[in-house]
């Protein structure tokens, strides 16, 4: 009979729909299941560098490859950029400068680093950065010169401050009159400015200063390369920021501190103080408290960081709470260990993070717990030289998921979803200014 078959069909249809009806409506896994991370160097899952990449970022080809603009006949006048702070605020202050000069139409005069005694420092840019190179490489993006005209050699640059204006700071109607009308002026660029809308050959003479003019002079790099070479191979750098001033200026608080640490951060505070209660809270949701580092522990595990990995701190002088970090990743290596010691008690703040910013990017891989001038400029770099093991670790997210009650394996598991996403976007890798994103 004809009909015999249809029944044991009718059934295995209905019942293979009822099974996918369940298999839809079942609650899928919040997070990607990882065994627990065990100590030494067996992991019970992937390292990060090993997620596949979606996103790429590289140097826009308009920069690298594009044509110059021609160079105008005639200049408008000298601009000196002076840069404060540490040695990456000042660099970003440098690019961002060079970048507004030649906008301006202007012959840029080396820079001037101010000497801050707040950062132990005393070094100009030449002590740090390579004249004839940084000159040799901004040629044709515009005109650099060592020394002034005779005729104005005399003067002190007539100072135009920029550095608090907000919004939307337009230099060419409120600096270049003072160019024009002076013909040898200073400033320090803008804190917020709009890039977006530089023309491209400044925004070409942004990016060539920034990645490819600077470079540390002779005997810096030398000292910089002994560096690198006495680190075991292959090793992370972590830029690890946990010092009292650091805590202080974050206003953030923290309780399972030890005295000493309290204390230190205590002192540090001035008339900064930490936030309470349910400000505090929305504070560090925010990601504006810094991880320390026994949380920099637990997500470097998340992270399936093998525990026995080398790793070069990054730091400065001061960071505060390391026992916990050492008992568990014991292979750190630090500038102060490295180096010969005489040598390293008379280095300047420059000098130190010049080391620092070589090292990283050099590294095999690099961490970062924080967001600053120097982890935006070493991904930046690193970005230049297709050195893609680059991560930033999320303070907001580490906030935002141990606020919900998260803990051990599950907080585990939650942290390596957020970054194993953020590796293969490549986020925050480089500035868009100069870099263009890449379907892989």
């Amino acid at each position: 009979m004809i009909a015999s078959p249809v029944k044991p069909l009718f059934v295995f249809i209905l019942t293979f729909s009822l099974l996918l009806v369940v298999i839809i409506l079942s609650p899928s896994p919040r997070y990607l299941q990882i065994p627990p991370v065990t100590s030494g160097s067996s992991l019970g899952g992937s390292v990060i560098w090993s997620v596949k990449r979606t996103m790429e970022w590289r140097p826009c080809k308009w920069w690298l490859e594009g044509h110059l603009t021609p160079l105008p006949a005639k200049t408008n006048g000298y601009i000196r950029v002076d840069c404060y702070g540490g040695l990456n605020q000042m660099r970003r202050d440098l690019c961002d400068g060079v970048g507004i000069a030649r906008l301006l139409n202007a012959t840029l005069v080396l820079p001037k680093f101010e000497v801050a005694a707040y950062w132990n420092e005393s070094s100009g840019f030449a002590d740090v950065f390579d004249v004839d190179y940084f000159i040799q490489k901004m040629s044709g993006f515009i005109n650099v010169v060592k020394e002034l005209p005779k005729d104005i050699a005399s003067k002190e640059p007539f100072r135009v401050d920029c550095s608090k204006r907000k919004g939307q700071f337009d230099y060419i109607e409120t600096v270049l009159p003072s160019l024009l009308e002076h013909q040898y002026i200073s400033f320090t660029p803008a804190m917020s400015q709009r890039r977006d809308r530089y023309p491209q050959y400044a925004k070409a003479t942004l990016c060539q200063a920034c990645y490819s003019a600077l470079r540390l002079t002779s005997s810096l790099e030398k000292k910089a390369t002994e560096l690198f070479n006495a680190i075991p191979k292959p090793f992370l750098s972590l830029h690890l920021r946990f010092e009292p001033d650091m805590v202080a200026y974050s206003q953030c608080e923290y309780t399972s501190l030890s005295p000493s640490s309290l204390a230190a951060i205590e002192a540090a505070r001035v008339d900064r103080k930490p936030w309470t209660g349910e400000l505090a809270q929305i504070w560090r949701k925010r990601g504006k408290c810094p991880l320390t580092p026994n949380e920099t522990v637990l997500m470097l595990q998340s992270l399936n960081i093998p525990t026995n990995t080398n790793i070069y701190l990054a730091a400065g002088d001061g960071l505060m709470e390391m026992e916990g970090f050492t008992s568990v990743y014991t292979n750190v290596y630090t500038k102060s260990a490295l180096l010969n010691q005489e040598d390293f008690t008379r280095m300047h703040g420059n000098t130190k993070a010049a080391l620092d910013y070589y090292v990283s990017i050099n590294s095999d891989a690099y961490v970062a717990t924080y967001f600053g001038n120097m982890d935006k400029i070493v991904a930046a770099m690193r970005t230049y030289k297709h050195m893609h093991n680059t991560l930033f670790l999320s303070r907001k997210a580490y906030a935002e998921l141990t606020s919900q009650g998260l803990g051990g394996a599950e907080l585990k598991n939650a942290l390596w979803e957020v970054h194993k996403n953020d590796f293969a976007i490549g986020r925050g890798f480089a500035l868009p200014d100069c870099f263009c994103e890449f379907e892989l």
